[in-house]
């Protein structure tokens, strides 16, 4: 029952200001999510407009065979324009915590993913993990940075 972690550090030539209104916004996070994993918010729009603690966010996503899981997190930690977490609550991992931060830097801003995450049933899951789960994940990400790339421009 392992505690896996993933790292990445993507830098952006936009203003630290941009990258917090465009990341706080729990709706942004379809743009930036593969369509294949079919990733539907449910919860009322009226509470996802600006982040908080306490946020509470609830959506749907097919990441094995098209079959939609429930996933429900929490923002936990919010400090504006420097860094928020969110948590899951409900969902399919054993545990998934998963920290954004940012900083400005000459000529745009660096932001980082620090994601801790563990699967559940043991090591059927480490094995799973083995198997998909860990390169599905680094495929995510590496969706989410082309998609960056792309709707904000590369570093010089």
């Amino acid at each position: 029952m392992s505690v896996y972690t993933l790292k990445r550090v993507q830098r952006l030539p936009i203003s630290l200001e941009q990258a917090w209104e465009f990341f706080s916004s729990p709706k942004n996070l379809k743009e930036i999510t593969p369509a294949h994993l079919g990733f539907v918010i449910h919860s009322d729009p009226e509470f996802i407009r600006e982040m908080y603690s306490g946020q509470v966010i609830t959506y749907t996503v097919k990441p094995v065979l098209g079959i939609p899981l429930f996933w429900m997190t929490e923002i936990t930690h919010v400090e504006n324009g420097k860094f928020f977490v969110d948590e899951q609550r409900v969902g399919p991992y054993a545990l998934w915590h998963h920290q954004h931060h940012f900083k400005p830097i000459p000529g745009g801003v660096e932001m980082t993913d620090l994601v801790h995450y563990r699967l559940p049933l043991g090591f059927l899951g480490d094995i799973a993990h083995a198997i998909f789960v860990r390169r599905q994940l680094q495929q995510i990400f590496d969706y989410r940075w082309n998609k960056l790339e792309a709707v904000f421009g590369k570093m010089a």
